[in-house]
C-alpha cells in the first residue's frame, strides 16, 4: 500500500486534496493531505521556508510512513522536493503538479523575476503575509464559479518568509524519482528549471489539459495519475 502526502501550494491548506483524497482512498491507499504551518486551520504559527520542509518531514516521521509518494502543489514543490531527500529510503516517488522546484540557495521570489516585485510588495502591504488571489485571478483556469468561490473562501495569507528564505538541498534534485505534472493551460512548457531536470533519467512528465489547481479543476484525472505513479 502506497502512503500519499499530499502538500497543497499558497494560501492553501489539507481541505484543499478533498477530492483527490477520496479518489486515492477508494483504491485502497493511505492518504496524508498536509497543512503546512501558518495558512488555514495552522494561521498565526511562524513560519520560514524550513519550517514547512519540517512540517512535511514530521508527518512522515510521526506517522511511520513507508513506499511514500510525496506531491508538491504550485508553492509546495519547494519545501517538498527538499523534504524528499530527507525522508531517505522512505521515499518511492516525489510528484510535482505544475510547481515550483527546489535550487539550492534559491528562493520562490528568485525563481519568479517578473512577478518578484508583486509578491514583496503584497508582503510588506499585508504585514509579512501574502495575500490571496481574487476570484478575477483565476479565469482561465479550467474553473468554473463554484470551484473559484470554493478556493477564494478557503484561501488564508500565506507567511511572506517562506516565500523569500532560499532552498537548501544537499544533492543533485534529478537523483530523485520525480514526476513533473505540467498543467496545460498554466502554459504549455516547464521553466527552464524543470526542463532541466527532466533531462534525467530519474524524472518523466506528464501533461493535464486543465489550469494550475488541478486537484479543484481535474480531482479524477490528477488522481489517476498519481496512482499511476505507484504501480
Amino acid at each position: 500500500m502506497t502512503a500519499f502526502v499530499l502538500v497543497a501550494g499558497a494560501w492553501l491548506g489539507s481541505w484543499a486534496w478533498e477530492e483527490v483524497a477520496a479518489e486515492l482512498r477508494a483504491a485502497g491507499h493511505d492518504v496524508h493531505p498536509v497543512t503546512l504551518s501558518g495558512v488555514a486551520e495552522k494561521q498565526g504559527v511562524p513560519a520560514g521556508q524550513q519550517t514547512h520542509v519540517q512540517d512535511i518531514v514530521d508527518e512522515i516521521a510521526r506517522r511511520d510512513l513507508r513506499e511514500v509518494v510525496l506531491v508538491g502543489h504550485s508553492y509546495a514543490g519547494i519545501p517538498v522536493g527538499q523534504a524528499a531527500e530527507r525522508i531517505g529510503d522512505r521515499l518511492a516517488r516525489v510528484v510535482f503538479v505544475d510547481s515550483n522546484v527546489p535550487v539550492n540557495g534559491g528562493s520562490f521570489v528568485s525563481a519568479w523575476p517578473s512577478g518578484r516585485a508583486m509578491v514583496e510588495a503584497s508582503i510588506a502591504e499585508t504585514g509579512g503575509f501574502w495575500a490571496p488571489l481574487t476570484a478575477a485571478d483565476y479565469a482561465g483556469q479550467g474553473l468554473d464559479d463554484a470551484q473559484i468561490a470554493r478556493i477564494v473562501s478557503g484561501s488564508t495569507p500565506h507567511p511572506g518568509a517562506t516565500l523569500t528564505e532560499p532552498a537548501v538541498l544537499a544533492r543533485p534534485l534529478g537523483d530523485l524519482p520525480a514526476t513533473y505534472v505540467k498543467c496545460l493551460l498554466d502554459g504549455p512548457e516547464p521553466s527552464d528549471e524543470v526542463a532541466e531536470l527532466l533531462k534525467s533519467e530519474h524524472w518523466r512528465l506528464v501533461e493535464l489539459d486543465t489550469g494550475h489547481w488541478p486537484m479543484f479543476s481535474r480531482p479524477r484525472e490528477l488522481a489517476r495519475i498519481l496512482l499511476d505513479e505507484c504501480r
